[in-house]
């Protein structure tokens, strides 16, 4: 199909879009003058049903035109380079290109930098048939098309190629699962492009990161009404742990009578933390005039930092098995970042930090198989289970991660709902209350994926599932789904023996809330040695 083809294409579906949208408008207009209403019609309900209607069919609109805007653009300059004769100089292609961007950018009012990163993105977005499909059709918006624009570059075009097929042709082996991309929110949909990037990226993470760390720094800029960004370029695990502590340490200040919002108290306390002062709890006037010739009381007396009692806040690290081994260096998983080099996992998991949270992942197929034990204690290891599961808040669009959010029943526990995690889900505050005080409607939910939701008008949007991706391999092995059949080989199950002692006890004796089990959770992970690392089965037979 030629270009003119693609357009006519584009153009017909933007002819249908005004014209369903142009009735909508009619429709409104009949509702709001009274004529021709039916009986039983409730006139402001369809008024509003209206409204989203519309809203839905410009979103699609806006996208239509930013493929024809697209086309037009990478046209613009292919036409001007055309225009040259086929042995023209370096430099005459160079001005026939500068030309064009410099009159795209006068013709759409906008600067010649910016020009010049639009035709870029065009020329990317219209170099990937399925994304500009997409576009085209009003089933993604420019923002997605450009972020797949942005984390394609710098990839050869086979690695570039799986990644727009992984998550745009559902029928490819192992597609992405859940919402589809124009469902998510841009930074969601982000998210997940990036992270199945990192594990295809040619060049390893670990080669990466190692650059990466090399060019840490922190940058300041002044801001308006006299204030200013400070920014910190840092490595993942380490902003992380910083913006943890100032997450809890902001917590543990929170009471009836702190004026500031947790955002606030976080800032406070990093500016505390850096400047090396202790942080003074806003003063509540009420409560000061109350407690005047009181040595303290509550919102006035002085706290240091150090004497806070912090909340933990643990983070889940998901960890391929192979990679946690150091058979393989496969990237983990850090909660509320995204991917994280190997050898950072294993350092975060073995090497006793407090706040980190092991989870494995099946070799297989990539799905979790526990969260640091064999066998849950409610309710704090179910938690954690729906943190992994979940990611962050459920509700649509929502980005709130798990730390600031609640484990709610599905169904609540006095309508017959169960504790478990077919009926759990992660909620920020703002959608747990609005969970309960609207008709916003939750599906039950799996083990492992998080429930879709009902608005009050009918619509229904889909879940953002996780995208667990095949183990990687080591080396010299094959996956067990490409392990030969051996019908002769017969082994024996090694012989279980009981170990020496009478002070020993049977973990089935003991109940799920025994405090036995605290100390026992409480020993830092060490990895055991492998029993088994000559198994045959992982032997190449090829």
């Amino acid at each position: 199909m030629g270009i003119g083809a693609d357009l006519a294409v584009v153009m017909e579906g933007v002819s249908a879009s005004v014209a369903a949208l142009s009735g909508l408008v009619l429709e409104d207009a009949s509702l709001a003058s009274g004529a021709h209403v039916g009986a039983g019609v409730d006139v402001l309900q369809r008024r509003y049903g209206l409204c989203l209607e519309r809203l839905e069919l410009v979103a699609r609109l806006e996208a239509q035109l930013a493929a024809v805007k697209a086309r037009d653009v990478a046209d613009c300059v292919g036409l001007q380079h055309a225009l040259l004769p086929p042995d023209a100089p370096v430099y005459e292609c160079t001005f026939a290109e500068m030309s064009a961007v410099e009159e795209i950018a006068a013709v759409l009012t906008i600067s010649s930098g910016a020009a010049g990163a639009l035709v870029e993105q065009s020329r990317r977005v219209c170099s990937l048939p399925l994304v500009f499909e997409a576009l085209a059709a009003g089933a993604v918006s420019w923002l997605h098309a450009r972020i797949v624009a942005d984390e394609t570059e710098g990839l050869g075009p086979a690695v570039a190629a799986g990644l727009v097929a992984h998550f745009f042709d559902p029928d490819v082996p192992n597609p992405a699962r859940g919402a589809a991309p124009g469902d998510l929110v841009p930074s969601r949909f982000r998210a997940k492009v990036r992270a199945w990037r990192e594990r295809h990226h040619p060049e390893s993470l670990e080669k990466r990161h190692v650059k990466g760390v090399a060019d840490r720094r922190m940058d300041y800029a002044p801001g308006r009404d006299g204030m200013a960004w400070v920014s910190l370029y840092l490595p993942g695990d380490t902003a992380c742990a910083i913006w943890n502590r100032s997450t809890a340490t902001a917590r543990g200040l929170q009471n009836p009578d702190e004026p500031r919002t947790l955002t606030q108290l976080r800032a406070d306390v990093a500016a505390s933390l850096l400047l090396g002062a202790g942080l003074q709890p806003a003063v509540n006037p009420a409560v000061a005039a109350a407690g005047a010739g009181n040595d303290a009381g509550p919102g006035c007396a002085s706290t240091d930092i150090g004497k806070i009692p912090t909340p933990r806040a643990d983070v889940l690290v998901t960890v391929p098995v192979f990679s946690l081994l150091g058979l393989t260096e496969e990237p983990a998983l850090l909660d509320g970042f995204g991917p994280v080099p190997a050898s950072m996992a294993r350092r975060l998991v073995a090497g006793g930090a407090e706040s980190f949270y092991r989870v494995l992942v099946d070799p297989r197929d990539g799905a979790p198989l526990e969260i640091g034990r064999t066998r849950y204690r409610l309710p704090e290891t179910i938690k954690k289970w729906i943190r992994l599961r979940d990611a962050k808040c459920t509700f649509p669009g929502c980005t709130n991660h798990t730390p600031d959010n609640d484990t709610d029943h599905l169904t609540a526990w006095h309508h017959g709902g169960t504790t478990d995690a077919q009926n759990l889900a992660q909620l920020c505050p703002r959608h747990h209350r609005l969970k309960h005080r609207s008709a916003w409607t939750p599906d039950p939910a799996t083990k492992y994926e998080p429930p879709g939701w009902t608005s009050p008008t009918g619509r229904h949007y889909k879940p953002e599932q996780p995208d667990p991706q095949p183990t990687h391999w080591p080396p010299g092995t094959l996956p067990l789904a490409e392990v030969p059949a051996w019908p002769d080989l017969e082994m024996d199950d090694p012989e279980t023996q009981e170990p020496d002692g009478d002070n020993l006890l049977d973990p089935d004796d003991l109940c799920a809330t025994d405090s036995l089990w605290d100390d026992f959770h409480a020993e830092p992970f060490v990895l055991p040695p492998d029993p088994q690392a000559e198994w045959p089965l992982l032997l190449s037979l090829m």
